[in-house]
């Protein structure tokens, strides 16, 4: 049976594991038993996929990603290279904790910058966008635009990854896509695309 995705031959992918058709998979990396990666993943360089993982379509990992079980990454989600994900909140060595994984939730589009460390239990709102080396402790807004360490919220994004620049009236102008985004509440949204 040929198989619908691609993996290079340094890769290994373990009994068990279900990859969706047009996905790449490169050098070193190992994809674990009970993973779920979706359609047209791009899989980087010395990339760990853990028991349970779901990856939805699309979603891009770049080199250098451990991505441990208990970690949901919805479609469109981008993990940057060397970013971190944690399960455990108080890790010991020499105490297993292997039956107290917390999940973390990445919501579609989603990026997470490169070496940005994600503290597990959290949630990652749509279309946010975490810097580069930030260390993200609490749940993330949708759209959110989160820097720094501690991560704190600074601005907004829009889907096209475009920092949003809100009027008086709480309408900003997405230059790229142009679309229009409304602030209400403490919350974005997209209006309509003109």
């Amino acid at each position: 049976m040929k198989k619908e995705y691609f993996v290079h031959e340094s890769s290994v992918i373990d009994e068990g594991a279900i990859i969706g058709k047009g996905t790449k998979i490169w050098h070193f990396s190992h994809i674990m038993t009970g993973s779920k990666i979706g359609n047209n993943c791009n899989i980087g360089q010395n990339v760990v996929v853990s028991p349970d993982v779901i990856l939805g379509q699309n979603v891009k990992v770049q080199n250098n990603v451990s991505i441990y079980t208990g970690v949901i990454c919805e479609d469109d989600v981008f993990l940057g290279p060397s970013m971190v994900f944690t399960n455990i909140i108080n890790p010991r060595s020499s105490i297993v904790r292997k039956g107290e994984y917390i999940k973390t939730l990445v919501k579609k589009g989603a990026t997470i910058g490169a070496n940005a460390t994600i503290i597990c239990g959290i949630s990652i709102g749509s279309y946010s966008f975490i810097g580069a080396g930030a260390v993200v402790t609490k749940d993330v807004q949708p759209h959110s635009l989160v820097l720094g360490n501690p991560g704190k919220h600074i601005g907004w994004m829009s889907h096209w990854g475009q920092r949003l620049n809100f009027d008086s009236n709480g309408f900003a102008l997405c230059s790229e896509s142009k679309e229009i985004y409304i602030l209400k509440a403490g919350k974005v949204s997209k209006v309509t695309k003109s």
